[in-house]
């Protein structure tokens, strides 16, 4: 994996305090040309099967499912958990070579719809199932509802603090919301915990494509466990994240959590670096920056190390620099997913005027900015939410600002799984 560090400033002025920002950006290789060895692969699924899943939505996910197996290596690992009211194990999760993969078939094609919806229980079915199975390449755990929870826990925070901890066993957790009766919140809640993709598809139809590219994305995975270590030097007091990621102070600095990451991926972080007055001129380290990943197939672990450094000069040199538009662009784009989160919460809440406003000023930042293709397509969304908001009703719109914002503000680039799904 590539790994390169940007600045947005890399002059300060001496004896003066100061604020820069540092842009990480991660690049993967492109997955090998023919059909080169993979590592096994294990994918847990928890189907919700409750009533409002009756019929074209039911249907829909159990054909997604079983071109999933299709997909699937005799090596890989599978397992199907169900759950309304209640989870069951429905596909003990085993190598698709010693379930059958024709017996898996008929067991998912014979899921039949029932009660209320219990997302927490099989979703825990499901992790157990992950952590029981799992591998040294760990285990994803992919969920699908259209419902909202109204039985067991169903508070955000609880279900994305269980996704979170999975993630220490290597265990990622996806969703896919269909219709827009579901609890975005949740679902959301437990894809960003899991360090996974959160899909949105308002049509039945669309679970057959979010489904397919949860199953492309797992077939190309090319690195797992990747993190960054931020030691802060110099005096730096403070060090803030400015993605949507796992992050925790450690006594070296801060450690973000990063995930797996496919094949020709590109992913980007931004952190912000409180920078002490210095008093002497001349370049000054003020952070040591570690990225950890495991290499797949090889299972070999890297560790990449930058220093952060910038040149102390006098204050009327400092006077004349200009920051990286690079830099400032990924700053930009951030900003516009802050203002999709607060347009949303306004929209929650009954506002939506609240919700229109947050957007337009957003359109006015982007108005304002440089051209480029990333500030072109979030233009776009942008005037087409606002379209959305006059005509489509509350439920969609909540979903599909939310599927939007939890994979931007994770600094996603070129992933595409996630997000609103166009069958």
């Amino acid at each position: 994996m590539h790994v390169a560090a940007h600045l947005d400033l890399d002059v300060v002025a001496v004896e003066t305090e100061d604020q820069v920002t540092v842009l990480l950006q991660f690049e993967t290789p492109k997955a090998p040309a023919g059909r080169e060895p993979r590592v096994e692969h294990t994918a847990i699924v928890v189907l919700d099967r409750s009533g409002s899943m009756s019929g074209e939505r039911l249907d829909n996910a159990k054909q997604a499912l079983l071109r999933l197996v299709d997909r699937l290596d005799d090596r890989d690992r599978f397992g199907l958990v169900v759950f309304d009211d209640q989870a069951q194990v429905l596909v003990p999760a085993d190598r698709v070579s010693a379930l059958g993969r024709a017996a898996v078939k008929q067991r998912i094609a014979a899921v039949q719809s029932g009660g209320s919806t219990d997302v927490c229980s099989g979703y825990l079915r499901g992790l157990q199932e992950a952590r029981r199975v799992a591998g040294p390449t760990g285990a994803t755990v992919l969920v699908l509802s259209d419902g909202m929870a109204n039985a067991g826990i169903t508070d955000p925070d609880q279900l994305g603090s269980l996704a979170r901890q999975a993630t220490s066993g290597r265990v990622t957790t996806s969703t896919i919301g269909i219709g827009t009766g579901y609890d975005e919140t949740i679902l959301a809640a437990l894809a960003v915990g899991g360090q996974g993709n959160h899909a949105f598809a308002e049509h039945a139809e669309g679970t057959v494509v979010a489904v397919a590219g949860e199953i492309d994305g797992l077939l190309s995975k090319a690195v797992q466990a990747a993190s960054v270590l931020v030691r802060p030097l110099s005096g730096v007091a403070t060090v803030s994240v400015l993605n949507d990621l796992p992050a925790i102070a450690t006594g070296e600095g801060v450690l973000i959590e990063l995930g797996d990451f496919y094949a020709a991926e590109e992913r980007r972080l931004l952190l912000e670096f409180a920078v002490p007055a210095c008093a002497a001129l001349g370049l000054a380290t003020v952070a040591e920056i570690e990225v950890r990943y495991v290499e797949l197939p090889t299972l070999v672990e890297h560790v990449v190390s930058l220093p952060v450094s910038v040149n102390v000069v006098p204050a009327d040199v400092a006077a004349g620099r200009l920051p990286s538009a690079e830099v400032s662009q990924e700053k930009l784009l951030l900003q516009v997913q802050q203002a999709k989160k607060r347009s949303e919460e306004a929209l929650r809440y009954g506002d939506i005027a609240g919700a229109r406003s947050q957007l337009q000023a957003a359109a006015g930042v982007l108005a304002a900015a440089p051209m480029s293709a990333e500030t072109s397509a979030e233009a776009r969304w942008v005037d087409a939410t606002l379209g959305t908001l006059e005509n489509r009703d509350e439920g969609y719109n909540l979903k599909r600002m939310r599927a939007s914002s939890s994979r931007a503000v994770r600094g996603y680039k070129s992933r595409y799984q996630g997000g609103e799904v166009d069958e």
